[in-house]
């Protein structure tokens, strides 16, 4: 499942729906089909994943680039290249941020 959030401040970001699941979780969102992250909570939830990328950037410390694992599991069972929590948050990180700064909220669904 793909799930899509969306915000008039910037383009659209796609996240497969696992990993949706746990920027939301971060964020402290349900992790529902769809929902949204109004204006008066994007500081929060910026707050949050930017907390969650420097605990991934601080645990990645040090590794050799070779020695951090080439793929991860997927819901389904399938194998998929791995991709670190930074990388997948930063294009979010983005869109809160351009919604914060044009006081937008920022919904999301498939």
């Amino acid at each position: 499942m793909i799930t899509i959030f969306r915000s008039k401040a910037s383009g659209d970001v796609i996240m497969f729906g696992d990993v949706a699941q746990k920027m939301l979780e971060i964020m402290g969102k349900d992790a529902g089909v769809k929902g949204i992250i109004t204006v008066e909570q994007l500081p929060g939830a910026i707050a949050l994943l930017l907390a969650a990328v420097a605990a991934d950037k601080e645990e990645r410390k040090g590794i050799a680039p070779e020695d951090l694992p080439q793929f991860e599991n997927a819901p389904d069972g399938s194998r998929r290249p791995y991709v670190s929590l930074t990388q997948r948050a930063t294009p979010l990180l983005e869109l809160l941020n351009w919604s914060l700064k044009k006081k937008v909220p920022v919904t999301w669904g498939v």
